[in-house]
């Protein structure tokens, strides 16, 4: 086992027969459907661990830790992109909730019709597809390192994935969950244990400030690469996309209330915040302790683990390795159930309807194995964690902007449904063009602007972005009010559905996104509604929570700016 000292070796194996055995036996509750794909039961601190655990995995501490080391704390915005979303999510999970749905895709249908329904189910398993490989190429890196490449990355790769298969298709959500409350805890272990004597080893911020000379690197924002603009714009990108992960909805309306949903999602995701600060500083301490050396930036993590942790205390690196995979492990078996929902349920069952409930969990459970096994090919492709980051940052939102519009704008169509996807996906493909690259970089602003990146092969990453996003809403927009607009009854049953609150004993629906009988449905209460808006008044309790979240937002900088500085 790469040299691992026998109190690792037993940790190690402690760790995972204990998961996989948890796992499956989660798998006892499954009779149904529901209880596979969405098992409506979990309260707060279950639904915090696992929207933690699902959000949060090693590739992300790899990804910010090889940018902290290349380019400074600067690079915490790998990850802290989405901090500026966080505030958001305490308003977007009741609404998850409220849609009763099994999946993302049901909400499409419910909204459009089901061939939006089909569209965002396949772009939506391609997206799972992405994020599963770029875990697996992340982790599997810096536990390879860690083992001191006695075991190689494909071979790690291999190995977490038929782990986390097991209890994944056999207990399905539920499964998840209950692994996700242990593989949480791990990971806050894995985030925070070796940062203190990193730290003490190279003299503390001010030992890292006289080895490191370059002043870019203890700056929050750097100008010509992550500056405020950069930081703006793709945290915007990733507020629009959020939604349209698919297991987002896993996340937010697991839970028994929409309170549940709104503190699991919130607060998880603050948590992982606050590892990331964890992550960077042990990169940027990595840049002085590993100086002159030539290391792969995407290993310095398991090379920092394997350097410092055996000389601790035998034990550690085990821990330091099952925290990881459990990292990993958490947020695959969810993502493998989300798409496996979404072909399930929005796609192979309206083509073979009326087969039972055992047939369809089947088919479910061999869906899942097809689509890991399409994230550890993409996984095996993938040139690093950073470029794979990026192209995950980018599929969703195109998805999003569907669902933006159709929840705000009553006049959104089917065909401007498709429009927005379908030129999205065709814009961001023009701008990876050397082609388009050459002509925009001869326009008289290029320079000014900074259209294109330093490296002149490629438009400036946030440039890109608003050229996708703002192509697709137009086409959209100018799609939809051209065609046929949907009908009236479909639109009051969906925003039924978003005005109406969850009962705590409500349970799962007869059919996913359907209202239980006799419930009343609210008035309309717009805040906005000229031009066929649709903008509901906020209630008290989420202006009051999305204001904490600012403040919680505005701490969590301060504080990592005062530690660095």
């Amino acid at each position: 086992m790469g040299g691992l000292h026998t109190a690792d070796q037993i940790v190690l194996v402690i760790y995972l027969g204990g998961i996989t055995l948890l796992g499956i036996w989660a798998a006892k509750g499954v009779r149904s459907m529901s209880d596979f794909f969405m098992p409506r039961r979990f309260g707060k601190w279950m639904l915090v661990m696992h929207a933690f655990g699902t959000g949060t995995h090693s590739d992300q501490a790899v990804g910010v830790a090889s940018k902290t080391f290349t380019n400074g704390l600067s690079g915490i915005w790998y990850q802290w992109l989405w901090l500026l979303c966080t505030p958001f999510y305490w308003l977007i999970a009741p609404l998850m909730r409220r849609f009763r749905a099994l999946t993302m895709a049901d909400v499409f249908v419910t909204r459009f019709d089901h061939s939006v329904g089909v569209l965002f189910a396949v772009i939506g398993s391609v997206n799972l597809m992405v994020n599963i490989g770029v875990m697996l190429k992340g982790s599997g890196a810096v536990i390879s390192s860690a083992f001191g490449h006695a075991v190689s990355t494909d071979t790690v790769i291999v190995a977490m994935t038929l782990m986390f298969l097991v209890y994944g298709i056999a207990g399905g959500l539920a499964a998840a969950i209950l692994t996700d409350f242990v593989q949480g805890i791990l990971t806050v272990i894995f985030s925070f244990l070796m940062l203190p004597f990193v730290l003490d080893a190279v003299g503390g911020i001010d030992g890292i400030r006289t080895a490191l000379d370059d002043p870019q690197m203890f700056s929050l924002v750097v100008p010509s690469e992550i500056g405020l603009f950069y930081i703006l714009v793709i945290a915007a990108n990733g507020l629009i996309g959020i939604v349209t992960q698919p297991h987002v909805m896993g996340n937010c309306a697991a839970g028994r209330t929409e309170m549940d949903g709104r503190v699991g999602f919130t607060g998880g995701n603050f948590i992982k915040r606050l590892c990331t600060i964890a992550w960077s500083l042990t990169g940027l301490a990595a840049a002085a302790w590993l100086l002159g050396e030539n290391v792969d930036p995407d290993e310095v993590y398991g090379l920092m683990a394997r350097d410092f942790l055996p000389t601790i205390m035998p034990g550690l690196l085990g821990v330091f390795v099952a925290s990881l995979l459990a990292s990993v492990m958490s947020s695959c078996d969810s993502f493998m159930i989300a798409s496996s929902a979404l072909f399930t349920e929005n796609v192979y069952k309206p083509w073979r309807s009326g087969r039972s409930d055992r047939h369809y969990l089947t088919v479910g459970r061999f869906v899942a194995v097809l689509v890991v096994a399409g994230g550890v090919a993409f996984a095996f492709w993938l040139p690093g964690v950073v470029q794979g980051l990026e192209i995950f940052w980018k599929i969703p939102s195109i998805m999003g902007l569907v669902f933006w519009l159709g929840l705000f704008w009553r006049r959104m169509t089917v065909a401007g449904a498709w429009a927005t996807t379908g030129v999205g996906f065709l814009a961001w493909w023009a701008t990876t063009q050397i082609a388009v690259v050459e002509w925009v970089g001869r326009l008289p602003m290029a320079d000014g602007l900074g259209f294109v990146a330093t490296s002149g092969d490629q438009l400036y990453l946030p440039w890109q972005m608003i050229l996708y996003l703002t192509a697709g809403a137009l086409a959209g927009v100018a799609v939809s009010l051209l065609s046929a607009p949907v009908a009236e009854s479909q639109l009051e049953s969906f925003y039924a559905l978003t005005r109406t609150p969850v009962d705590s004993d409500e349970g799962n629906p007869m059919e996913p996104c359907t209202l239980p009988e006799g419930r009343q449905v609210p008035a309309r209460d717009l805040l906005i509604s000229m031009g066929g808006l649709e903008i509901e008044r906020p209630s008290r309790i989420s202006i009051v929570g999305f204001l904490a979240s600012c403040l919680l937002v505005v701490l969590l900088i301060a504080t990592f700016f005062a530690i660095t500085q």
